[in-house]
């Protein structure tokens, strides 16, 4: 027996491994759904990582990144031009500060194969630099158009988390609930999610993590066009039976789950995660309705996502 209590939660630890997630007592998964784990052995632009970092960088980031690059290139071999002498390039300036100046122009020009033909290379060294920056170009550009192809093309899950999981009336009970809904107009289809439970506990004197799977109301629906709400009846065998307030919040927990859908636009699954720690579970409240009145449609109102109201709370669950 015991070596089944055993191996069952190593199979629930989330993949940190027991041992490893004593080590912190920081959340294991942040709300964002990104993992609170650092490895500083390969950063994010080694060549192991660069090409993830990029297609999974913000937008804004990625825009100023590419600027930046492009804008040190053309100074390079503005640069390059400009060392080359004033015969380098026929047509430019014979100050040295406007000669750079046609330089770099010059170079955005070739960089982008534009060539206006008012400043063209003279010299065997300035057709040289002309022929490396010309493929330099190629292949950016080439990877670029990859890259945000890419972007573009790459499913993705766009569902939105309640702030908050609640200690909600269940029934005659109660329960640990909280809420998503998929923000894209599309379908997901085959919707199914997983919900782990990690607290800590003294042992023997020793403080350890401990991992349990909850059984969810539903675990899986056919077809998410609206809200769904995510439910674990607190009974006789949930982890949190027989809790109370002060009890949960002294075990630092946290409720991690994870949700996967089949989206019939691309025809892949795509996956959302999140977790709640003790700062982000309520005790004692009621998700608000999110349906509206509409006689023609099923509809709910999107901003309601987040809202609650307090109701009278038991202090042992």
């Amino acid at each position: 027996m015991g070596d089944t209590s055993a191996q069952e939660r190593l199979n629930q630890d989330l993949g940190l491994g027991g041992r490893l997630s004593e080590r912190s007592q920081s959340r294991i998964l942040n709300h964002d759904g990104t993992f609170n784990v650092r490895r500083n052995d390969l950063g994010p632009f080694h060549p192991y990582n660069a090409y993830h970092t990029l297609l999974s960088m913000p937008v804004r980031r990625l825009l100023a990144l590419v600027a930046a690059v492009y804008l040190c290139t053309n100074l390079l071999f503005a640069s390059l031009y400009w060392l080359g002498g004033p015969d380098a390039l026929d047509g430019a300036a014979s100050t040295p500060l406007t000669r750079f100046e046609d330089c770099f122009f010059f170079s955005v020009q070739t960089l982008a194969t534009i060539g206006y033909g008012k400043l063209v290379p003279k010299t065997h060294l300035a057709n040289a630099l002309v022929a490396v920056e010309a493929l330099v170009g190629l292949l950016g550009f080439a990877i670029l158009s990859g890259l945000l192809f890419a972007r573009f093309t790459r499913p993705t899950a766009r569902i939105a988390f309640s702030d908050k999981a609640l200690i909600a009336p269940y029934g005659n009970g109660w329960a640990l609930m909280f809420r998503l809904v998929n923000l894209r107009n599309h379908n997901l289809a085959d919707v199914r999610a997983i919900a782990t439970f990690a607290r800590w506990v003294d042992e023997d004197g020793v403080r350890k993590r401990r991992f349990n799977q909850l059984d969810l109301e539903r675990s899986f629906i056919m077809f998410m066009p609206l809200h769904w709400v995510i439910v674990h009846p607190i009974r006789e065998g949930s982890p949190l039976k027989g809790l109370t307030r002060d009890t949960l919040d002294a075990a630092a927990p946290e409720v991690v789950c994870l949700v996967s859908g089949h989206d019939e636009t691309f025809a892949q699954t795509v996956h959302a995660k999140t977790s709640y720690d003790r700062s982000d579970i309520e005790w004692g409240a009621r998700f608000r309705e999110m349906y509206i009145g509409d006689d023609s449609h099923v509809a709910i109102d999107l901003s309601r996502l987040h809202e609650y109201d307090r109701v009278d709370a038991p202090g042992l669950i």
